[in-house]
């Protein structure tokens, strides 16, 4: 089989995401171009790209060998859109002034409804839903770091199938599903995870190992299936766990949660939501695409979503400090 790459990638945002997938291709031989704000371009262009995980991986791509963009150029054969969900409407604006008609768009965002945004500010490109299952935390200026595991997904389309042997040549498969809805719900419901860890102060891990924070994720994934289920939708699992006993699970005590969640909790010391990393420095977070998510989908079926109603607020109204787990269940209400 062929490996020959069909065009240049675009990364639309050079942020954790972007800068771990785009340059995991880049590494592996791949054309691309990187698209993002001057601090994460600037430290690139002085650091170039180290890229770590935690199955003992370490890849650098060197400065020199980056090509770095203040704003998108065309033309591309595949554009990862990794900008914060809140972005993606202006981002697509922004790819739909330079490049051509059908140029596919492969959304690697939090949430379910990123491609559907792009899809309506910009009708003319190809837009298909992509989900990524791990968690990349920035460690350094210029250093990415995957902190879990999991295979990248996406809706399958023949768009898709020249790219498939190039995500393998860089270390990152790329499974193609014929429906993704239920794939991208079943990491929502994990991202519920997100506001949880932001809020503690906490590497994932460690936070995860605190039943009071999980008692909390419970709560929020619950009302979530609860609003599924009326839905209609039946999530997959993404974590190696059904997402309708993942509750059950996270309220049993600690020891037994350790020894029954060992594929969730292989997660390295240093992980933490990106969540937790936008909260820290005061940017917008993507609350609203996760828990809004579920009020909004709950609302729509005539149910109701308090909890995560609750978050959003609490979220909103957070400008330091970190919540012990006992604080944010008497918080929402818990």
């Amino acid at each position: 089989m062929s490996t020959a790459q069909p065009g240049r990638v675009l990364v639309m945002g050079a942020g954790s995401v972007g800068c771990f997938v785009g340059g995991r291709l880049a590494a592996s031989g791949a054309d691309v171009c990187f698209v993002g704000r001057p601090r994460v371009l600037g430290a690139l262009r002085e650091h170039g790209l180290h890229l770590t995980d935690l199955d003992g991986g370490d890849v650098r791509v060197a400065a020199s060998a980056l090509r770095l963009l203040p704003a998108p150029e065309g033309p591309a054969g595949l554009v990862l859109l990794c900008v914060k969900s809140g972005a993606s409407a202006g981002a697509a604006r922004e790819l739909a002034a330079c490049l051509p008609a059908g140029t596919p768009v492969l959304s690697l965002q939090n949430g379910v409804a990123n491609a559907d945004v792009g899809a309506q500010a910009a009708p003319a490109l190809q837009w298909l839903p992509g989900m990524v299952p791990f968690n990349i935390a920035e460690l350094a200026p210029g250093h990415y770091h995957r902190g879990t595991a999991g295979t990248l997904a996406a809706q399958e389309h023949p768009a898709l199938a020249p790219w498939l042997p190039v995500f393998e040549r860089a270390g990152l498969p790329l499974k193609l599903h014929a429906a993704l809805a239920p794939v991208q719900w079943g990491k929502l419901l994990l991202n519920l995870n997100n506001p949880v860890n932001a809020l503690s102060g906490r590497p994932l891990k460690a936070q995860l190992l605190d039943r009071h924070y999980r008692r909390v994720l419970a709560a929020l994934q619950e009302e979530g299936l609860q609003a599924l289920r009326a839905a209609g939708i039946r999530p997959a699992a993404v974590a190696g766990v059904s997402p309708r006993l993942l509750p059950t699970l996270l309220r049993l005590p600690t020891w037994a949660f350790r020894l029954l969640a060992r594929r969730m909790l292989r997660i390295d010391e240093q992980a933490r939501s990106s969540m937790a990393d936008d909260l820290e420095q005061g940017r917008v977070t993507e609350i609203d695409a996760l828990c809004g998510a579920v009020v909004r989908l709950a609302r729509a079926q005539g149910v109701d979503a308090p909890l995560n109603a609750r978050m959003m607020s609490l979220l909103a109204a957070r400008t330091a400090g970190a919540m012990s787990g006992r604080s944010m269940r008497r918080a929402l209400g818990l």
